[in-house]
């Protein structure tokens, strides 16, 4: 019987041993990735659940008339009020009667002046795609744009939505990244008409 060299013994045992110990540590490895994607997924299935009971596409996505009426047109999907939709001067609020909504359902009018909803989807430059979670949980905490800029206005839920537990603002954080960008640059709020001073 012919002898194997001994340093083809030792490279012999040098892979098998190697074989051996990364093996169970890739097979660890691929279980961690396997739960992480998973709980990813679970937390993106979340955050969509919560995005459509908390009625989100109701006002962040333009309104259509379908055959049934008015319905969210899923094609802007939380694109926000459309840059090409000029709308003449709101109604002043009167009587009963303290806010007005466009057709769209995404620009309103009330004592506040005028707002307009905001794109949500993750575009670059008009919509999220430059916030971070959080500027996104600040802005919801306080009521102000990311946390520091102008008050975030009606009808906006802002007093409800503030109780989002942490782990609720991160799944809607994580599922408004992953819908369809939507270029769509919102128009600045307006503010309330100053009464005309008597004379």
């Amino acid at each position: 019987m012919k002898r194997i060299p001994f340093e083809y013994a030792v490279l012999a045992i040098s892979v098998g041993v190697t074989f051996a110990v990364a093996t169970p540590a890739r097979a660890q490895t691929s279980a961690a990735d396997s739960k992480r994607n998973e709980t990813s997924a679970e937390k993106l299935a979340r955050g969509k659940y919560l995005v459509t009971v908390a009625g989100c596409n109701d006002c962040h996505t333009p309104w259509v008339m379908g055959p049934k009426g008015p319905e969210p047109d899923m094609s802007r999907m939380l694109s926000g009020h459309p840059e090409s939709d000029k709308l003449p001067p709101a109604p002043a609020p009167q009587g009963p009667w303290i806010m007005t909504a466009a057709a769209t359902n995404t620009a309103f009018s009330g004592p506040w002046g005028v707002s307009y909803t905001a794109n949500l989807t993750p575009e670059a430059e008009t919509g999220l795609g430059k916030w971070t979670q959080r500027n996104f949980t600040e802005t919801i905490r306080t009521g102000r744009h990311m946390g520091r800029g102008r008050q975030i206005l009606p009808p906006m839920p802002i007093p409800m939505y503030k109780h989002f537990t942490d782990a609720d603002l991160e799944a809607i954080f994580g599922y408004l990244q992953t819908i369809p960008a939507v270029k769509n640059r919102v128009p600045e709020p307006l503010p309330a008409a100053q009464p005309v001073a008597a004379k």
